[in-house]
């Protein structure tokens, strides 16, 4: 690379993924990093340019492969639902009739009015009812029977 040696290249490559990763913050070029730094290493042996590149490819897949999804699930533990993801298991008061077919239902919950729909297309739900809320599509609350009705 430019008539630098072979350790002096996989060093430059190994910052450059190292700042992207700073600047970007998203798990991406971590993993090229570590390929760069095995690479290095490889280089200190003077094995060929093939070889290290060899190296830099296998150990930045088996790093993305591996250990990536280790990396996001430890990460993204932290998840923080957002309001609308804390109704999911909560009872709601039907407002008006939930028809699926008439495209129509709202109901109160946490003092807030949401339109509603059955999970099952078939079934209805009449004005007073209580139903559980079961997901979110979009901004409709998805709604059941609560456990035990």
């Amino acid at each position: 690379m430019f008539g630098l040696s072979a350790s002096m290249t996989w060093l430059i490559l190994l910052v450059i993924f190292i700042l992207i990763e700073i600047a970007t913050v998203g798990l991406l070029t971590i993993w090229f990093a570590g390929g760069s730094l095995a690479a290095f290493f490889v280089s200190l042996t003077q094995a060929g340019a093939g070889i290290q590149i060899v190296v830099f490819l296998i150990v930045s897949l088996a790093l993305v492969l591996l250990i990536r999804p280790l990396a996001q699930k430890k990460f993204n533990s932290g998840h923080i639902r957002t309001n609308a993801q804390t109704l999911i298991g909560e009872e709601a008061v039907v407002l008006e009739p939930i028809d699926n077919l008439q495209s129509k239902g709202r109901v109160m919950i946490h003092g807030q009015e949401w339109s509603a729909r059955s999970v099952d297309d078939k079934e209805k739900f009449e004005k007073d009812a209580v139903v559980l809320v079961q997901s979110i599509s979009g901004v409709k609350l998805m709604v059941t029977h609560p456990a035990g009705q």
